[in-house]
């Protein structure tokens, strides 16, 4: 017996789950703590209008490689105890060259030499240091066959295909900064590798643009005669699709598995024509793995809710009726010279206490915004996360917005009407980690403790009890450039603000560590090369594709070359999270006014690498929300 609410099928006994010897063990950190609550809210939108990626295969699979080597780590949301060392060690060789401004929430410092700098890059024929200035042109090129490609539309490859500019000769950084010379075997060894990959990926994947549609190949794809699901779970034994398409039954829809440890199964269409599994019904694929049997949300899902009454999550296939998915009408805004941000959790947004919806965001929130002044919006907490009080930082379907807000379509639609107020869409994406939960993300996937992961103390980060990324995994690459891409196509996202940057690049993710700006604490043995390679990658990767796209980089230890162009030998950012001077606000507030010094106070705001963007908010949620308060109440609150 199926009960049907607002599209979405759930079978009134969860079957999925009775084969699970460990679940509630596996699940038991979350205590229970999940807003069974948001869903019933969501369903509760009677207007849903509804879109989905129709995937077409057109591109290869290989993970016969391994990405090599350093060290690698991830995290979630960044510290406030460590942002407060920003201060010191942003000091620059050379002179500061803009005088930042301070909005109600956040503005961009412009420099003053951009022009310079933009002259200078015409003229030798590479990109300037404000990233995404590269054209992304059509490239026709044919693609190298691989055993999972299977037939494609010319036309459609054609179509959707663009070029990534090659690599060009990573040695600008030395000019930019004399400083850098010293530390030259570590630069051009970690430059080095990037070429590598691009090579690597070049060779066997068709390029860098091919290989970050993953979303074409793996997950759920559906063709004129039927649907392909495809999942890389190398550790899996057996493995079989089920859902209430087939009444989870385990031995309906057997899967096999190729060389490359990918596991694969055809769906035909019904005698009908109709799809095999109807849009919104539940997915899961059961696999026989070394921790024992689990049924595991699809790792490329693109949507998945938490049914009333049960705490897991479910997949949920969404594929609406060509006349119910949402078409955007309104072209993408160039981005501005000056960027002033809005910073907003859609579901806190709301007057009232209860979980906002994207629909609601889109009608209330999206106008005042508008009228306040600010030229775009970043968006915190949109890919799915079971628990919602990590306030949107343990992601668990990293290709699924919040299904508490609404669907796929109410996220486009809200982010349709920003552009039509000329407002760009940031979203602040996670990929420095993810959450452990084992039930309804990727931890223990495949059953395996080293899968999408490190395995060890380096796979887990110890703060924020969450997994970290193996980043030196060439199917790790893919999942995580492929949903950058996903997000920037699929949604029209404007951009991102990378979460977690510091913890990234360095095995000891900034924790207990007071960067002094010695350049020996940037590049040595506690970086993790690989994690920034990742990161030029994943910047070559935007800026190529989406050339108004902004990328903006939460690290508080200074990083040098962190904003300088991958072509030019850095990592890429069009801009630095600034968080030392939301920091600084909240501290001198919490003095008398005759304890404040001028000198610390202009140092806080002008203290920033040379040519480099920032980004600096007056607070930001890392002030208001994680152990302190607002601006607003330390000026009204009670007194000290």
């Amino acid at each position: 017996m199926v009960s049907t609410l607002a599209g979405i099928r759930f079978p009134l006994l969860p079957s999925a789950y009775n084969n699970s010897n460990n679940s509630a063990s596996l699940h038991s950190s979350f205590n229970g703590d999940r807003r069974t609550s948001s869903l019933s809210l969501f369903l509760t939108n009677s207007s849903f209008s509804r879109k989905i990626f129709a995937g077409k295969p057109s591109y290869d699979s290989d993970s016969s490689l391994t990405v090599a080597a350093s060290k690698k780590v991830l995290v979630s949301d960044s510290q406030s105890d460590g942002s407060s060392s920003v201060t010191e060690q942003l000091e620059a060789p050379g002179t500061v060259s803009e005088d930042p401004q301070v909005l109600e929430d956040v503005d961009n410092v412009a420099m003053e030499d951009d022009k310079k700098v933009e002259d200078e890059a015409k003229k030798s024929n590479v990109p300037s240091l404000d990233a995404g200035n590269v054209d992304g042109t059509e490239a026709r090129g044919e693609e190298t066959p691989h055993p999972l490609d299977g037939t494609v539309s010319t036309a459609k490859k054609n179509a959707t295909q663009k070029s990534i500019p090659p690599p060009g000769n990573g040695k600008k950084i030395y000019e930019i900064d004399p400083l850098l010379v010293g530390f030259r075997d570590h630069l051009d060894y970690r430059y080095g590798q990037y070429k590598r990959l691009r090579e690597e990926i070049d060779k066997y994947e068709g390029g860098l643009e091919v290989f970050s549609r993953g979303y074409e190949k793996f997950g759920f794809t559906r063709s004129a005669e039927g649907i392909t699901y495809r999942e890389w779970a190398p550790g899996a034994k057996s493995a079989s699709l089920i859902g209430d398409f087939n009444n989870w039954n385990t031995n309906a829809d057997v899967m096999s598995q190729n060389e490359f440890g990918v596991w694969e199964i055809f769906l035909p269409n019904n005698a009908d024509g109709s799809p095999a599994i109807p849009h919104g019904s539940r997915v899961k694929i059961r696999m026989d793995t070394p921790s024992g049997i689990k049924d595991s949300i699809p790792a490329w899902i693109k949507f998945s809710v938490q049914a009333p009454g049960e705490i897991p999550y479910n997949g949920i296939y969404y594929d609406p009726p060509e006349e119910e998915k949402y078409v955007f009408q309104h072209s993408q805004p160039k981005r501005p010279k000056s960027l002033r941000i809005y910073e907003a959790h859609v579901g806190m947004s709301s007057t009232e206490p209860k979980i906002n919806t994207y629909a609601e965001f889109r009608d209330d929130v999206l106008p005042r915004i508008k009228r306040l002044g600010y030229n775009a919006v970043q968006l915190m907490a949109i890919q799915e996360h079971s628990y919602y009080a990590s306030f949107g930082y343990h992601v668990t379907n990293f290709f699924a917005p919040s299904s508490r807000c609404g669907t796929p379509d109410d996220l486009k639609s809200l982010i349709d009407k920003a552009h039509e107020l000329g407002i760009l869409v940031l979203m602040d994406i996670v990929h420095s980690h993810a959450s452990n939960n084992v039930l309804d993300g990727l931890n223990m996937f495949d059953g395996t403790n080293s899968h999408y992961f490190h395995s060890g103390s380096r796979g887990y980060h110890w703060m924020w009890d969450s997994r970290l990324f193996n980043y030196g995994s060439w199917e790790v690459l893919r999942y995580l450039l492929s949903n950058a891409r996903w997000w920037l196509e699929e949604y029209k996202f404007d951009g991102f603000r990378f979460d977690g940057v510091t913890s990234m690049m360095y095995t000891h993710h900034g924790l207990q560590v007071a960067f002094t700006g010695n350049y020996n604490e940037y590049f040595g043995l506690a970086t993790d090369v690989d994690a920034v390679t990742y990161l030029m990658l994943v910047n070559d990767l935007i800026h190529g594709l989406y050339p108004e796209a902004v990328t903006i980089g939460e690290d508080v230890s200074g990083m040098p070359t962190f904003c300088v162009s991958v072509q030019d030998g850095g990592v890429g950012f069009d801009y630095r999270l600034h968080m030392a001077i939301a920091d600084k606000w909240i501290e001198l507030l919490q003095k008398m006014d005759e304890e404040w010094q001028m000198g610390d106070i202009v140092h806080t705001l002008t203290n920033r690498r040379w040519r480099e963007k920032c980004v600096a908010y007056a607070e930001s949620h890392d002030q208001a929300l994680v152990g302190d308060k607002t601006i607003a109440f330390w000026l009204m609150d009670k007194v000290i």
